[in-house]
């Protein structure tokens, strides 16, 4: 069923997406509760998904699809996808349980933390499904062109595991739980390529890819604008969450010099 080029595609997603645990080591070496690391944590994962979503994801999408539909299309067609993303993730939000009101008011900032951490975990395997699928597509056709994205997208998965492990663990307290929720985000890009060797690979083309990221891209933006970005200024560190921020948008770009 699976040839030698076949394997070695899904092999190649396989290790891209394990990478997200790399990023996931962090919890091992953190105390619980320290809340500077934590404000700075949420602050970085929302400049990682700001920087994955405007300069890879939504990138992609406007080249897949202007080459598809011509130029003029090809943009309104990208920033449609890109709000109907946005609105995507409006919708589902209200289905994702918020905490009870604590009456210790000093645990209110902890409230929402699983919340944001497994809507960061749910954005990341969104991401990442369509990844494995364009990983295993460009190995399985070209195995030079195959290994070169699977390393860098490994490199930008290291830090998107510590935008989903470092919020479960502080919400939880269990580094178990959260390198599970971590491992599970990353499963997401094998997935997407062996979904793409044995159902979709008639299917995919230049418009539905296009059509993917862009729609990715509108989830994250709303998760990075409306949770994360929130969630770590309400620490007592707005400072050092900007600036964590900031730190996640450069180092996203970064990641694709190796």
């Amino acid at each position: 069923m699976f040839d030698e080029r076949a394997l070695i595609a899904l092999l190649l997603s396989f290790i891209a997406g394990m990478a997200t645990l790399l990023g996931a080591l962090i919890i091992f070496v953190t105390k619980s509760k320290n809340e500077k690391i934590l404000s700075a944590s949420l602050g970085f994962a929302a400049g990682v998904m700001l920087s994955v979503s405007f300069l890879d994801l939504w990138t992609q999408s406007q080249a897949s699809l202007i080459s598809y539909m011509g130029h003029k299309m090809g943009l309104l067609l990208s920033v449609v996808f890109l709000l109907g993303g946005i609105l995507f993730a409006l919708g589902i939000d209200h289905f994702v349980p918020h905490e009870e009101p604590s009456p210790n008011e000093k645990d209110k900032p902890h409230q929402n933390l699983y919340r944001v951490g497994f809507v960061s975990m749910l954005a990341i395997m969104f991401h990442n499904f369509p990844e494995g699928i364009a990983t295993f597509s460009a190995g399985y056709e070209d195995l030079t062109m195959g290994i070169s994205i699977a390393v860098a997208i490994s490199m930008h998965n290291i830090p998107e595991g510590i935008t989903v492990a470092m919020p479960l663990y502080y919400a939880t307290g269990k580094k178990k739980d959260a390198f599970k929720y971590t491992f599970l985000s990353g499963m997401a890009e094998p997935f997407g390529a062996l979904l793409a060797f044995l159902v979709l690979r008639p299917f995919i083309n230049s418009f539905n890819l296009g059509a993917i990221f862009a729609i990715v891209a509108g989830i994250m933006i709303y998760i990075a604008i409306e949770e994360l970005i929130p969630s770590s200024r309400q620490y007592g560190h707005p400072r050092l969450a900007l600036f964590a921020t900031f730190a996640g948008i450069i180092i996203m770009p970064l990641s694709h010099i190796f």
